[in-house]
């Protein structure tokens, strides 16, 4: 039979084994009975979520291009610290993302769209002229103020977390398994590490049905 009851959102599921797939301070705030061992516990307690958000700026055409600009910025000023050129390969529109990282993104965790929006545009004119400060659209996306990421790219461990606690990353707790980018051993952070996660915790399953 069932060995475990998953309950969320009004909707109960049993199961034989259970895979949590979400970044370990999230994992943590999951209510579990009996209790994680102390060990899984502490680990998630030292794993908090990075600050981040993106902003997409959409104009009719990739402008930057006829300028002989490829869209990618890096900067160590202003509010945007890195940025891509998001368009459609089709080029039927123009769209210049930008990450909003650490100390900023925090800054402006609690600033309205249209500042952010205003700060934002302001370094895409330094970046890559005039044309920028007029956008047919802004699409902002604040991480830190999602209720199920509370911030991002990953979640990170200080200088010494891995090596004391690492073990309770991957460690399955009975038929409870642990996925998620986090726990990847290759490209941590991103969607290759979440699929490695996902193939490896696929095989721990199947190794014990």
């Amino acid at each position: 039979g069932a060995k475990y009851v998953v309950t969320a959102g009004g909707v109960t599921v049993t199961a034989k084994r259970v895979v949590v797939a979400v970044p370990p301070p999230l994992a943590a705030r999951i209510t579990y009975d009996p209790l994680l061992p102390a060990a899984r516990d502490q680990l998630t307690q030292r794993l908090p979520m990075a600050s981040v958000a993106k902003a997409i700026a959409i104009y009719d055409t990739p402008f930057w291009r006829a300028d002989g600009l490829n869209g990618q910025v890096v900067s160590d000023t202003g509010v945007i610290s890195s940025t891509f050129d998001n368009s459609p390969p089709d080029a039927s529109y123009g769209a210049l993302m930008g990450f909003i990282e650490a100390d900023e993104a925090r800054r402006f965790d609690a600033a309205s769209e249209a500042e952010v929006k205003a700060a934002v545009l302001k370094d895409y004119v330094t970046y890559f002229g005039a044309k920028a400060a007029s956008p047919t659209s802004f699409v902002l996306q604040r991480w830190n103020n999602e209720a199920y990421t509370r911030g991002g790219p990953v979640s990170i461990g200080a200088p010494g977390v891995l090596t004391q606690y690492g073990p309770a990353l991957r460690a399955p707790v009975g038929g409870i398994h642990w996925a998620g980018t986090e726990t990847s051993v290759h490209w941590m952070g991103f969607m290759d590490g979440a699929v490695r996660s996902g193939e490896r915790v696929a095989k721990e399953v199947l190794a014990v049905l």
